[in-house]
C-alpha cells in the first residue's frame, strides 16, 4: 500500500484529508514543519502533502531541505496562497504538484490516485 504524509497545522484539514485517503493509502500525519521534516527523513513516503504555512518550518523550508538532501519523494503543496507567484515558487523549489485551498476532497483523491498511479 502506498504511504502518504499529510503535513498541515490545521487539525480539521488534516483529519479531512486522512479520512478522504485512508481507505486507499497508508496515512501518516505531521502538525508542523519540524515534525514533517523529521518524518520525511525517517520514512520513505510515496507522496507528501505539504501545507505552505506551518509553524517552526514553513512548507517551503521543508521542501527545500528535502530537495537539498536529494530526496526524490513526490511533494504536493497545499495552500491558501494561490497566486501564480506562489505556485511558481513552489514548483521552482521542487514541488511536483500544487493544489489551492479550499479544495474538494474528491478532487484531491482523484489527483492523488493519478499521481501514485492507483
Amino acid at each position: 500500500m502506498k504511504k502518504i504524509l499529510v503535513a498541515d497545522d490545521e487539525d480539521i484539514l488534516r483529519t479531512l484529508i486522512v479520512d478522504t485517503l485512508e481507505d486507499d493509502f497508508e496515512m501518516d500525519e505531521a502538525e508542523d514543519g519540524k515534525e514533517a521534516l523529521a518524518k520525511i527523513r525517517a520514512t520513505d513516503y510515496d507522496l507528501v502533502l505539504l501545507d505552505y504555512m506551518m509553524p517552526y518550518l514553513t512548507g517551503m523550508e521543508v521542501l527545500e531541505a528535502v530537495r537539498n538532501e536529494q530526496n526524490d519523494t513526490k511533494v504536493m503543496m497545499l495552500t491558501a496562497k494561490a497566486q501564480d507567484a506562489d505556485r511558481e515558487k513552489a514548483i521552482s523549489n521542487g514541488a511536483d504538484y500544487f493544489m489551492s485551498k479550499p479544495f474538494s476532497p474528491m478532487e484531491l483523491l482523484s489527483l492523488v490516485e493519478e499521481i501514485l498511479e492507483v
